[in-house]
């Protein structure tokens, strides 16, 4: 994962626009950000673990050197309702505008 990416994209413009990507330290969420961010998306990597998500916003940095991008992480635990809500209220008191969702990330739970 990361590195050379094969992923190919139209390239679109997205100076000004806010987007939040649930999931986005691995896999699809991760390319999924790291090309709204390359487009010039403010980026919200909503994720689980602090750590996962700093090492993949500098990992990201690193495979798009040529460009300054917005990313930046921000605490969520879809299996919480309290993190749900602080990660909402967080939202909202510093963003004006949500133009992009992505809903990458899941939860499943089980009962047995």
């Amino acid at each position: 994962m990361g590195g050379a990416s094969s992923l190919q994209y139209v390239a679109k413009d997205l100076s000004g626009k806010v987007a939040i990507v649930t999931g986005s330290n691995s896999g699809v969420g991760y390319e999924t950000a790291k090309a709204l961010a390359g487009m010039g998306a403010k980026v919200i990597m909503a994720c689980r673990s602090q750590t996962k998500a700093e090492q993949a916003i500098t990992r990201m940095r690193e495979e798009v050197p040529d460009k300054t991008l917005d990313v930046a992480f921000s605490q969520l635990d879809l299996a919480s309702l309290i993190s749900t809500t602080s990660f909402t209220d967080s939202f909202l008191a510093e963003q004006t505008r949500l133009d992009i969702l992505c809903c990458n990330a899941g939860y499943l739970a089980l009962k047995f």
